[in-house]
């Protein structure tokens, strides 16, 4: 398995995974897909295996410390280009088939191979409370109950710090 830059060649395949794992409510529409696709410079992976995509994390890198619902807009904007900042994570989905092998803890490693290489802060994201400790298993914090009010559901901030 590799882990690669998304490309938007692969936008029918990740909008696939997205459908399979969240409800209509929930799930990045299409088109912001593609925006992001386009926008994000450093932080849209796919984990492929054999030509297939399995999974991907992405999200653009914010000046902010928690994830802001601008950040799953079309009118997205990514900082990737000034020193610092967060990896904003607003979607990681791993395709019914390859869930439980590892393949969310390849892309959340390989993000904060990312965060290291390019001296981010860290990496935030928002999680139900049901996902709290598969996040915290992989070294985020658990910092509260979010301001987010995406899909109209209740969420947690969930932060991974760049102690280097």
């Amino acid at each position: 398995m590799i882990i690669r830059p998304a490309r938007l060649t692969d936008l029918d395949r990740i909008f696939e995974i997205e459908l399979e794992n969240f409800s209509i409510e929930e799930a990045i529409p299409r088109p912001v897909f593609e925006a992001h696709l386009k926008e994000i410079k450093t932080s849209f992976l796919v984990a492929e295996k054999e030509g297939e995509i399995l999974g991907y994390i992405e999200g653009p890198v914010v000046p902010h410390r928690y994830l802001q619902d601008q950040s799953f807009t079309e009118d997205i904007k990514d900082y990737s280009h000034q020193k610092g900042g967060y990896i904003s994570v607003t979607c990681l989905s791993i395709a019914k088939k390859a869930q439980a092998l590892g393949v969310g803890r390849k892309l959340l490693t390989a993000l904060k191979d990312l965060a290291l290489e390019h001296e981010r802060e860290g990496i935030n994201l928002t999680c139900h409370d049901y996902l709290i400790g598969y996040y915290e298993k992989h070294g985020f914090v658990n910092e509260g109950k979010s301001k987010s009010t995406f899909a109209g559901e209740e969420w947690y901030d969930m932060v991974w710090e760049n102690t280097n």
